[in-house]
């Protein structure tokens, strides 16, 4: 088997960076996912991670694609300040939010078009990512230290999480019950937004940023479909996302298909069998 040829074989170190990357990834966007399909934020979740193209671009243009922190954090900045753009945009009365989206998607993908086409011109001995790297990602772009960095990133989401879990779950729910309950709501929505930002840039290397939201929606609306109850949603969404995440490896190794792609058509074929089973499942 390919697979485990290439995990255990000479070429190991190159692939488990990328893949201890991506069930990392895995796990966090699983848990976040929930919140994302419960308050019907994936488009929202659709419009930063296309922004990542922008942040990419400027740190193509800067010349420190080299360096795993610098870019990161540059990427992670340039998409952070996206989000609240299309917060602040959709609070606005003559724009809808799926305008407010939609503007700032396509000028982060134009920013970044422009900038990785100078990039190439102005650091000519760089290794500027390509487009295809970027919108769909590969599992050889983590090196051990994007590892540790997205270990580390997660670890910090996943505290914040359990710390507000709380008010997060409230507000999910319902957002005016929760405010009267005495919930800072709009605290509280941008930290799920910067949550989801942070778990979106981790997701760029292994996915790429046209793909990246599938691990913000489809282990969450895989385990609805399954169940309503808040704990075993939870559980399923995880391991819907590590299912999908390991199945989608072995597809990349067996098939040598793009990792990104994998992953996503794996995710999305344990949702077709989790709508298919549902049925049956109701009767028991």
């Amino acid at each position: 088997m390919n697979t485990l040829r290439y995990l255990t074989g000479g070429s190991a170190d190159l692939f488990w960076p990328g893949v201890l990357t991506l069930l990392i990834v895995a796990t966090v966007c699983s848990l976040l996912s929930v919140v994302v399909v419960l308050k019907r934020m994936a488009f929202v979740g659709q419009g930063v991670s296309h922004a990542g193209f922008g942040g990419v671009g400027i740190a193509a243009a800067l010349g420190v694609t080299t360096s795993a922190p610098a870019t990161l954090s540059i990427v992670l900045a340039f998409c952070i300040a996206s989000a609240f753009l299309i917060a602040a945009l959709s609070r606005r009365r003559d724009t809808e939010p799926d305008t407010a989206i939609g503007i700032v998607l396509v000028g982060a993908m134009a920013l970044g078009s422009v900038l990785l086409h100078l990039a190439h011109q102005w650091h000519p001995a760089e290794r500027v990512p390509g487009w295809e790297g970027v919108l769909f990602g590969s599992i050889l772009f983590s090196g051990w230290t994007e590892a540790m960095w997205s270990a580390g990133v997660a670890a910090i989401i996943l505290a914040l999480a359990t710390w507000f879990r709380r008010p997060v779950v409230a507000w999910a729910f319902d957002e005016s019950g929760a405010e009267a309950m005495g919930v800072r709501v709009g605290a509280i929505r941008s930290l799920v937004l910067i949550l989801i930002t942070l778990a979106i840039v981790l997701a760029m290397k292994v996915v790429g940023v046209v793909l990246a939201t599938a691990l913000l929606v489809l282990p969450a609306a895989t385990a609805l479909t399954l169940t309503d109850r808040w704990k075993p949603v939870l559980t399923l969404s995880v391991l819907c996302g590590m299912g999908g995440a390991t199945a989608g490896l072995i597809l990349s190794f067996e098939a040598d298909w793009p990792s990104g792609a994998a992953v996503v058509l794996s995710l999305v074929g344990i949702y077709a069998i989790a709508r298919i089973t549902r049925p049956a499942l109701a009767r028991r």
